[in-house]
């Protein structure tokens, strides 16, 4: 690579010297010190991969000159360090691999190509449930449900692992893949060749945002742009707006991290913050432990950034100490750091940002957020009032039969609106923060000695992000306490928080779903859109784990915590939450006792290996793999069926017919659900036809290798609501030819329009697709035949994914929408103007009486790059024609 800047340069760290691209080399052209953290971080890539095609002098210049009160709309390629992996979307990454080796061999290519060409991290975390739970022997059982169910997609792993170079699996029952990745995998400065330069990662989970809490860029995509960074393309975006938070004071007494990221997430999508960097600074900082910043960090997606990135300082080595990284890379780290300009100090100039907000830490409070959305912050002593404005909001379409007496493990008792049938301490968000973890153990320790106990209802669950958590609860003698209440170890991995909640006892089922109940579920997890946690639960409260355990043994969201009692103790008396309530300096304290390096060291120092169950896996070593005809879990896709070195190019969308109509807030998990299959949806008629019992369905999200069952899920959430179909809830929708057809699953109305060749389109309102990096949301929508997407807006991954596997994005232009133009889904559409480099094109709408509706829309193909996968008719075909021709 060339560089014009000479930029080229040498630092000594640990008695080594080593060679680096310094921003020193702009100083004259742009003043280095206005410039945000993650900008510099963007500008030493650009640095780094100059080469006078896809990155030139002038990127580098635009970047260094901005003004971030007024960008551009300028491009700029982002290169990331290495790649990490969840198993739910990382299995169809490594499945398009293999398919791209069967594609490249029949085009007379070298398979070898078609290899990843940067670190390639994959921790298997999605795939447990929660099966078992409350008793010693949860976590054995759960994890051999989860081989059992999972036998086919792990061994097609081992062979990824063996087949493919740059190429690393963390077996199952590890942790969370984002908390492995800050306290083992991330290095924060990476060192290639005696070449440093900035860690960075794409991930293919929109929480990868958790490691910029250390200092790391790097955010969520969709598993397609992930495979072509691994396959060394560079990713386009537009230079990014910075919104600075400038963080002051410290928590008060009380408040908790959860309670911090909750208050962040609501200030942050009130501002307005898609697809723009958000960046902490200010003398606050200097009050924030590592495990705090990461927490706020994780939770980017929710709050809608692209990424929520802190500074390197001290603290940041603080915390590689911590966890048992090397002096020699500390030294590397701060070092490389100050040489940079990259180091926080209190006493550091403050950067120039787009906007800036201010957040005191010190007004922060105890909070919750829910019924249905991670920003719907509300003050705990407010809760009582949410759930009941909210429980009468769904009495006008599911009218409760009221309290239903149940019977169950040799108890009856009644079960009421309100109640709390699932309690879980879940996802990394608050898992990888020892204060929240010890200051739950702390709870369950006061409430255990005063006698109280959780309500025989509640499903109750303890979910670490690492095992390192249950060493620590261990040592300070807390995971005794927390058993005692039925917060087991019941696995390592996402769990809840992902909708692996697993079965309710049958009893309570029956009664909640006899009796239309409204019930809650509280999680310390990071989402709760509606039908995710629990398919029978309606509304589900994001809390501190101390919550978790206090409405466990509450039992009722129906309650206000700060002024009734929470239970009787022992003695008879009334109990109140701020008698079991752990105060800071006691978290502090058993934090500092507890948790040591000694702990990491020792846990992480054979995470590769996995335990007898992983170790027995028969593995493949053939360069290709062996696809099984009968496997339910891993099929070859058919995105490369038929594929030939010339590009498809630019195909018109005529005729078209309306699949779904859709509102706001249309998440990936209601367009690409994650749990349970239904027996009698297109999907479970699949498996059941294939001899898989219910039993066995494990769910969507395990079952991402095979196009065929995720196809059949894609639109089938049971609470969406299809336009086309009024009154009715789930993924359904109706075949319009001549006469309008009966109610049917999107999948077989989708199959009849494919029949006739017609080409599909969806309508949707404000943030369509947000929530998770999911890419079969758009692998699901152009294997269902629809060729365009038309929404009000798009959350940022969505939207990329779509382009990837060659679906138009279209936004209505603002102040428009497919209620305002008067579009139900019956109409026919046109799109006139579809060229390479379109801004804006023309829709056409014919209605059944002959009249015409037109409207302009956005394109939503944002680059030059964009454009081209989508004239090869996806980034992934894009990808193979140019190895194959290399």
């Amino acid at each position: 690579m060339s560089n014009s800047f000479n930029a080229k340069s040498t630092l000594k760290a640990g008695g080594k010297e080593y060679t680096y691209f310094s921003l020193k080399a702009l100083e004259g052209k742009t003043d280095l010190g206005r410039l945000p953290y993650s900008y510099k971080i963007l500008l030493e890539n650009l640095l780094r991969h100059e080469d006078g095609a896809n990155t030139t002098r002038e990127d580098i210049l635009a970047l260094a000159t901005a003004d971030l009160r007024k960008l551009p709309a300028k491009d700029i390629n982002f290169t990331p360090a290495r790649v990490i992996l969840q198993d739910f979307t990382g299995v169809p990454c490594v499945v398009d691999l293999a398919a791209m080796r069967d594609a490249m061999k029949a085009l007379g290519g070298d398979t070898k190509k078609v290899n990843p060409l940067c670190p390639v991290e994959l921790v298997i975390d999605h795939s447990v449930m929660i099966d078992y739970y409350g008793t010693k022997d949860a976590l054995d059982k759960n994890a051999e449900v989860e081989f059992e169910r999972n036998a086919e997609r792990y061994t097609f792993l081992r062979w990824g692992q063996e087949a493919l170079q740059n190429f690393k699996a963390v077996p199952p029952d590890t942790g969370i893949v984002h908390q492995v990745n800050i306290e083992y995998l991330a290095r924060v400065v990476f060192e290639k060749d005696g070449v440093l330069y900035p860690d960075s990662c794409f991930g293919t989970d929109s929480h990868t945002t958790m490691v910029n809490g250390i200092g790391v860029l790097g955010w969520g995509v969709g598993g397609i742009e992930a495979e072509a960074a691994m396959l060394g393309q560079p990713s386009s975006m537009l230079m990014p707006d910075v919104i600075g938070v400038r963080i002051t004071g410290r928590l008060a007494e009380g408040a908790t991290a959860t309670d911090l990221v909750l208050t962040v997430t609501e200030m942050l999508r009130k501002r307005g913050v898609v697809e723009k960097f958000v960046e902490f600074f200010g003398p606050g900082l200097a009050n924030l432990a590592a495990a705090d910043r990461s927490t706020i960090a994780n939770m980017a997606p929710e709050y809608g950034a692209t990424c929520g990135i802190f500074p390197i300082d001290e603290e940041t080595l603080n915390y590689l100490r911590l966890t048992g990284r090397s002096a020699q890379q500390i030294e590397i780290v701060k070092a490389y750091a100050q040489a940079q300009g990259m180091w926080w100090a209190p006493d550091a100039p403050e950067a120039q940002y787009t906007d800036v907000l201010h957040l005191d830490l010190g007004a922060i409070q105890p909070s919750l957020a829910g019924p249905k959305r991670p920003q719907d912050r509300v003050l705990l002593s407010g809760v009582k009032a949410n759930y009941r404005k909210a429980f009468e909001a769904e009495q006008k379409m599911r009218p409760s039969a009221g309290p239903a007496q149940v019977t169950d493990q040799g108890r009856t008792y009644t079960l009421r609106d309100g109640a709390v049938v699932i309690a879980a301490i879940t996802s990394c968000t608050n898992t990888s923060n020892p204060s929240v973890l010890i200051g739950a153990g702390l709870l369950a320790r006061k409430a255990r000695t005063l006698g109280l106990a959780t309500q025989p209802w509640v499903k109750t669950s303890l979910a670490p992000g690492s095992k390192v958590v249950t060493e620590y609860l261990k040592k300070a003698g807390l995971l005794a306490d927390l058993e005692a209440l039925g917060f087991n170890v019941a696995a390592y991995g996402c769990t809840t928080c992902i909708g692996n909640s697993g079965p309710l006892n049958e009893p309570i089922a029956k009664a909640i779903q006899d009796n239309r109940l409204s019930v809650s579920a509280v999680l310390s997890g990071n989402r709760n859109f509606e039908g995710r946690v629990h398919q029978d639960v309606r509304m589900n409260y994001l809390a501190s784990p101390p919550l978790v355990v206090a409405y466990a043994i509450a039992g009722s969201t129906d309650i206000d915590l700060t002024s009734e009692p929470i239970g009787k103790g022992k003695d008879g008396k009334d109990v109140y939450l701020k008698d079991i309530w752990p105060t800071s300096r006691e978290v502090q304290e058993a934090v500092a006792k507890a948790v040591t390096a000694e702990l990491f060291e020792a846990t992480y120092a054979e995470v590769l290996e996995g335990d007898a169950r992983w170790q027995s896996i028969k593995v493949s070593k053939s360069e290709v793999y062996n696809w099984d005809a009968k496997s339910t879990y891993v099929q070859n896709p058919p995105y490369f069926r038929g594929m030939t070195m010339t590009p498809p190019g630019i195909r018109p969308i005529q005729g078209a017919r309306a699949l779904a109509v859709l509102g706001d807030s249309i998440t990936t998990d209601h367009i690409s659900p994650a749990g349970d299959i239904k027996l009698d949806s297109p999907a479970g008629k699949y498996l059941t036809e294939r001899g898989v019992q219910k039993k066995d369905f494990n769910s969507y999200g395990s079952r991402r290798g095979n196009h065929e069952v995720m196809m059949r899920g894609t639109f089938a959430n049971t609470r969406i609501r299809n336009a086309m179909t009024p009154g009715v809830e789930g993924g359904v929708s109706r075949h319009i030819n001549g006469a309008l057809g009966p109610v049917e699953p999107i999948y077989d109305v989708a199959m009849k329009y494919q029949k006739e060749g017609t080409p599909l389109v969806v309508l949707a309102g404000k943030e369509y697709g947000t929530g998770s990096s999911r890419d079969w949301a758009a692998k699901g929508t152009i294997l269902l035949g629809v060729q365009a997407v038309i929404s009000e807006s798009f959350e940022r991954i969505h939207r990329a994914n779509l382009v990837g596997m060659g679906v138009l994005p279209l936004n209505f232009v603002e102040g428009q929408s497919a209620a305002s133009l008067g579009l139900d889904g019956s109409e026919i559409y046109d799109f006139e103007g579809l060229e390479e480099g379109a801004t804006e094109l023309t829709v056409n709408a014919k209605k059944a009486d002959g009249r015409v509706v037109t409207f302009k829309a956005s394109v939503r193909i944002n680059t030059p790059v964009e454009w081209q996968y989508y004239r090869h008719g996806g980034v992934l075909q894009y990808m193979l024609r140019q190895m194959a021709s290399a």
